[in-house]
């Protein structure tokens, strides 16, 4: 700022900016990560009519992500201009705003993507005797060839934030990084069951999905499970279309894992519209559960706003409300269907769908623990597998008095509380729900739950590494399927899960079956423990990388703590509390919650004015 007598003279401030700047601010809004790149590469697929589809990824994408399509191709011209900003086949005016079916209409993918990567595309249309080829590395244009090439388009993705190191740094583990992707795959193909789709990553095939119906799309994707556990939706009004398929009540799981809604063909969020569902299901379902649903409505393209969002996942309806109420009473009228004549599944062979076995599988026969000492008239206080304290069962009631001889419960002094020295008094349990026990200092009010979780969280954190006592065989070996994301949390958290006590080993496809369980665990349904852990491992932060045995720990004890409400037998409320005040850290829950609190006789004599 120059000041020339009563006048000021200032510089231009307002520039445009280069197309290389531009380029990268819309790369921060549309390439978050390596998933938002493969959603707009396979989007770009399907809008050129693509029969045929195959994902490549390296390195969870960072390396590479190559989309390979049998689609129209691009001419020359048309190869050189989709890498230009607001560059796009499917607008020519501002009215087609208002009627747009088709997915990557904006025109900003492919130049976003090029400036933060080293992009190299390789397309031809069938009329044409050659391709052509192109490379651009982080906005700049490093050439154009002809090339030699199949129909369709091939277009690589490599190195993607190369020149942008502080956005790479931010991306998550391959294993988490992949699941993102993953995520995407499935919100493209569940939509375009009429396309195949090969799904590589480092070399091997993920995903092999056939031409099918809805169906078995969704089979094809979750598993042969999936085929006995969809309930069929169907409903047509002037307002909206809906048609897929629900889970089953019986099915529902501790997560909103399998949850889709697709409005014309495109993927959208709406908690609006998931209310509508999960209403439906009240009653049916515990509160902590979620059901599993497959969605599709179709709308009139002019009722509806999609361009509301960058990602384009949120949707504006014109008449959300009456789509809530249709939507709601095909659910409940699909519920109701299926719980008075279930009805055949012909889609399916009837036959037993049992995965194959891998080559180097190895069957193990099952084992039998014999108790030479029992007897089957003798009359038990708990069997072994429901009693939460293995290690302080007895056969008989005399065996477990002993157990008051071992805790020391020390009576206040006489002259303190006014009466007379007695014989130490057990501790209690009040409300189904807390644990009343003294000590030489004053009365302790122990949280049966949280005091539970510490104890075991010490145990399962302090437990060595191949402890064969840590473990107990099952009978029979018990399987479960996995989502294909869940398969691979397992593979990953596998050594943890081992010292924990499980023996499990894959078993085909999203796929294990696991041999022993830890063995305070009870027999009944080791396959809801796991994915319980499963559930809570899918939201990892930093704790679950630096120390994964803790977060393990953690939840395994969550899971398997006594609940508060549930009467306790005078054995275990002994257990408690020898076994709580052995702990490193006996105030606390593994989550920092308290776990007793004490009232002193100073104190109590205070409250009722004796001192």
């Amino acid at each position: 700022m120059v000041f020339i007598g009563t006048f000021v003279k200032m510089s231009d401030l307002i520039q445009l900016l280069p197309d290389s700047v531009a380029n990268q601010i819309a790369a921060g809004e549309v390439v978050q990560r390596p998933a938002s790149a493969v959603k707009e590469l396979l989007e770009n697929t399907i809008d050129a009519g693509a029969s045929e589809i195959k994902l490549i990824i390296r390195e969870s994408g960072k390396m590479l992500i190559q989309v390979v399509d049998n689609g129209c191709g691009m001419s020359e011209r048309d190869a050189r201009m989709c890498f230009e900003r607001h560059a796009t086949s499917k607008i020519r005016s501002a009215d087609d705003l208002f009627a747009i079916r088709t997915l990557g209409f904006r025109g900003e993918a492919l130049a976003s993507i090029a400036s933060v990567a080293q992009v190299e595309l390789r397309t031809k249309r069938t009329e044409d005797e050659i391709g052509t080829a192109i490379i651009v590395e982080g906005t700049e244009f490093k050439g154009q060839s002809a090339v030699n090439c199949p129909d369709g388009t091939s277009i690589s993705v490599k190195n993607l934030f190369f020149n942008v190191p502080a956005r790479r740094n931010f991306l998550k583990s391959n294993t988490l990084e992949l699941k993102y992707i993953m995520e995407e795959f499935f919100r493209i193909s569940l939509v375009n069951p009429n396309i195949a789709f090969n799904f590589y990553n480092q070399d091997k095939i993920l995903f092999q999905l056939p031409v099918s119906n809805l169906k078995q799309r969704i089979v094809n994707l979750f598993g042969n499970s999936y085929g006995q556990r969809l309930i069929p939706v169907e409903q047509h009004t002037d307002i909206v279309n809906i048609a897929g398929f629900i889970g089953k009540p019986e099915f529902a799981k501790k997560s909103r894992g399998e949850q889709y809604f697709f409005t014309n063909s495109r993927y959208m969020k709406s908690p609006y519209l998931h209310h509508a569902v999960e209403t439906a299901f009240r009653e049916l379902i515990p509160n902590d559960s979620f059901p599993s649903y497959f969605l599709y409505l179709e709308v009139d393209p002019k009722t509806i706003d999609v361009n509301i969002h960058p990602t384009k996942t949120e949707i504006n309806f014109q008449d959300i409300k009456s789509i809530y109420a249709i939507l709601h009473a095909a659910v409940k009228q699909s519920i109701g269907k299926f719980n008075l004549s279930p009805s055949l599944d012909f889609n399916v062979e009837q036959s037993m769908e049992l995965p194959a076995l891998p080559k180097d599988h190895q069957v193990r026969p099952p084992t039998i623990t014999l108790n030479p000492d029992y007897n089957p008239f003798e009359k038990r206080m708990r069997t072994e597998n429901q009693n939460p304290f293995p290690e302080k069962m007895h056969n008989s009631i005399d065996g477990w008095q002993k157990l008051y001889q071992q805790i020391p419960m020390p009576a206040p002094e006489p002259e303190l509380m006014g009466f007379p020295a007695s014989e130490s008094t057990k501790s209690i349990q009040v409300q189904n729900a807390f644990i009343i026990t003294h000590t030489k200092t004053g009365i302790v009010i122990i949280d049966q739950q949280h005091a539970h979780e510490r104890i075991l969280y010490e145990r399962f954190l302090d437990q060595p590494a191949g402890d064969t006592s840590a473990s107990q065989k099952l009978l029979l070996p018990h399987s479960i399927q996995l989502t294909s994301d869940e398969a691979l949390m397992v593979k990953e958290w596998l050594p943890h899960l081992m010292k924990l006590g499980f023996d499990m080993a894959e078993f085909g496809k999203n796929s294990y079956v696991i041999h022993s369980i830890p063995a305070s665990v009870s027999t009944q349904n080791p396959g809801e423990l796991l994915e319980t852990l499963i559930e809570s491992l899918k939201a990892p932060d930093k704790e679950s990388k630096s120390n994964p045995n803790h977060v393990l720990a953690k939840n395994m004890a969550k899971k398997l703590a006594v609940k508060r409400g549930r009467k306790l037998m005078q054995e275990e409320v002994d257990t408690i509390v020898e076994n709580l005040f052995s702990c490193k850290v006996p105030e606390f829950s593994p989550e920092g919650k308290p776990t007793l609190t004490l009232f002193t006789y100073e104190e109590l004599n205070r409250k009722f004015k004796l001192s």
